[in-house]
Parts: structure tokens; sequence; C-alpha cells
């Protein structure tokens, strides 16, 4: 017997309520700042590199604030969380302001995170005690094969300044690791970081890391681009 639309109905609100639920307890660890808030919200086999990874980045970023909501799910109905974290860190008499971004789709059972897919990710570190204000202009999605371009925009006139920039290619190994690779600088004009770049040829992924350094500080970005086939 097929279900009833009032089925397909209460069956959906129920996921929506569970995401719900589960949106709210997770921003709520990640608030509290101890990694081992997370242990409660994940499988036994996801535990060690959630907290890992969170733990590493509250070294780096331990005042910053969480914003978790629940996005549209994936075209294959799974459902996907919208995450942001804001804040402020001290480095080497340096203040750096973050804001960052990341969608994940995910699998919960019985209210536990057993499965996470990262499908967006965008970060803007910048110093300085008056942040360079830039723009990250790089498509969320590209074709297989396809040349697209990688700026970081300079929104206000620099002058005669001098400025320099670069751009790498993270690899999965890289982001998992949370690793701080070298970028190669060179002079760039004054209106920031223009790159073109080549997809791959398979569907997939790429991350970039670009930098910019300007009279008043460094401005760090990173991207996470989709690749799809045309089909």
């Amino acid at each position: 017997m097929l279900l009833s639309p009032t089925h397909s109905v209460a069956q959906s609100a129920r996921e929506g309520s569970a995401l719900e639920r589960f949106s709210d307890r997770l921003q709520t660890a990640l608030n509290s700042g101890s990694a081992s808030a997370l242990d409660t919200l994940a499988s036994v086999d996801l535990q060690p590199v959630l907290t890992q990874r969170f733990a590493r980045f509250q070294q780096d970023f331990p005042e910053v604030t969480w914003q978790v909501k629940p996005a549209a799910p994936t075209p294959d109905g799974r459902p996907t969380l919208s995450l942001r974290v804001r804040g402020v860190a001290e480095s080497e008499g340096l203040t750096y302001a973050l804001e960052a971004s990341e969608e994940i789709a995910i699998r919960l059972d019985n209210g536990q995170l057993v499965e996470q897919e990262l499908l967006a990710q965008e970060s803007l570190l910048r110093s300085g005690e008056r942040p360079l204000a830039v723009k990250v202009a790089i498509p969320d999605v590209v074709l297989t094969g396809s040349r697209y371009d990688v700026d970081l925009i300079v929104e206000e006139p620099l002058g005669q300044a001098l400025v320099a920039g670069g751009l790498i290619n993270l690899t999965d190994e890289q982001l998992l690791a949370q690793m701080r690779p070298n970028l190669p600088l060179a002079p760039q004009g004054g209106g920031g970081l223009f790159k073109s770049v080549q997809a791959p040829q398979q569907p997939g992924s790429q991350s970039w890391a670009l930098m910019l350094v300007h009279p008043d500080g460094v401005v760090t970005a990173t991207k996470r681009v989709r690749v799809v086939s045309s089909n």
C-alpha cells in the first residue's frame, strides 16, 4: 500500500524537527568551547576526528561565536546544515579577524551524527587594526575542464601602496590536517589578486588558499569549489 500524503508530510515534519534539535545541540556544543562536548553528538567512529579538529581550531581561535542552522536538502534528499563562525585571535602581536562558513550534508541515527560530507566552505582571515575590506570572487560550482577566475578583490583604493599575493591548490590531506601551506608570493596590482585556473577533467572539488600582503597587514582566504560534469 502506498504511503498517504498525510503520512509523508508527518515523516518530513519529524525529520525536520530532529534536524532542528540536532542543529541547536551542535551550536551549543561548539559555543561551549569544549571538544568533549561533541562526543554526545557523534558516533564512536566520528568522535576522534571531530574532537581533534575542533581542539586544533580552538588553539588558534579560542574566542569565536558559532551559528548553526538547517539548510536546504541536497538533490538526493540528504539534510544539510549551514555553519558560520566569527571571532578574533592574537598571534605574535597581531590581531586577526575571522569569518568562515561551511555547508555539510549529514545523516543522523537516533540523534547522533553518523555521516557527514563537506559541500561548501569559505573563510576570510584579516589582520591589522583596520582590517582591509576585500571580496572573495570565486564561483561555488564550475564545469569539468573549464577555466574560471579566482579573485581576491580589494574594495578600497590603496593608492601607490605595493601588495604581494599568492594562490595555492589545497589537497584533501592538507584540509583534513588543517595545515598551513606556504604560499609563494609575487607583486600584485593595488586592486587585489586575480588568477585564472583550470578545473579538473573529473567531477569532484577544488580547494584554494589565497594570501594578500598589504601595508597594514595580511589577508588570507580559502574557498572550496564544486566541479560537476555538464550532464
